[in-house]
Order: C-alpha cells, then sequence, then structure tokens
C-alpha cells in the first residue's frame, strides 16, 4: 500500500487583516485560479510553506514576521504599503522583503502577481 503524497503547498500567503482588502486579493485569487492561504496574525506565519507571500506592511509585526519567512523559506516576499510611509518602506527593505510597493500600485498589478507560474 502506498501512501498519499502531500498536497502541494499554497501558490500564495496572504498576511492581511484588513477585512476589505482581504476579500478584494480572495477575489482575484480566485478569478485567477490561484490558491491562497490567508493569514490575519503575523504570528501564525512561522512555519507556513508556500512560493511566495504578499504582506501588508502596515499590519504592526509584519514586517518581522515576513522578514524571518523570507530568510526561512528563500521564496519571495511582495509587500504593499501606503506610498508616503518611508519608515515602513525603510524596515521592510531592510529586513529582506525584496518587493515594495506603494498599495495603489499593488492594487494595479495584483492580477499579474497572481498567475499561475510557468
Amino acid at each position: 500500500m502506498s501512501e498519499t503524497p502531500p498536497p502541494a503547498p499554497p501558490r500564495m500567503l496572504v498576511l492581511v487583516a484588513d477585512l476589505f482588502f482581504a476579500s478584494k486579493i480572495s477575489a482575484e485569487a480566485r478569478a485567477a485560479g490561484c490558491p491562497i492561504t490567508m493569514l490575519r496574525d503575523p504570528a501564525k506565519l512561522a512555519g507556513q510553506s508556500g512560493r511566495a507571500l504578499i504582506v501588508d506592511l502596515n499590519l504592526p509585526g509584519a514586517i518581522t514576521a515576513a522578514g524571518e519567512w523570507r530568510k526561512a523559506t528563500d521564496a519571495t516576499v511582495i509587500g504593499f504599503v501606503g506610498h508616503t510611509d518611508e519608515t515602513a518602506i525603510a524596515q521592510a527593505r531592510a529586513a529582506g522583503i525584496e518587493q515594495v510597493l506603494a498599495r495603489s500600485r499593488f492594487v494595479q498589478v495584483l492580477p499579474e502577481l497572481l498567475k499561475p507560474a510557468h
């Protein structure tokens, strides 16, 4: 008798507390056929697996958690933030978050980010 292999990790992890924005991301992910795991608490990110992480950098504790997750997984982290929040932008880059987008730009490119990998 052979064992069933474990399921593949989700394409994206999403760390967002704002319910309205989380719903928008979920809807875009469904439309793109991209499985996601939605998280609201940065403490729950540790130990999660995924190909990439989308994170609201204004969520308290998110920058540190995303930076640690990035180091542990070597996966892509895409953060979004208010375009005038220079402090959060600098902290995110220092934490190793390679893609930091203004919230408005993130909304524009979200469908592209969620497209299946080729």
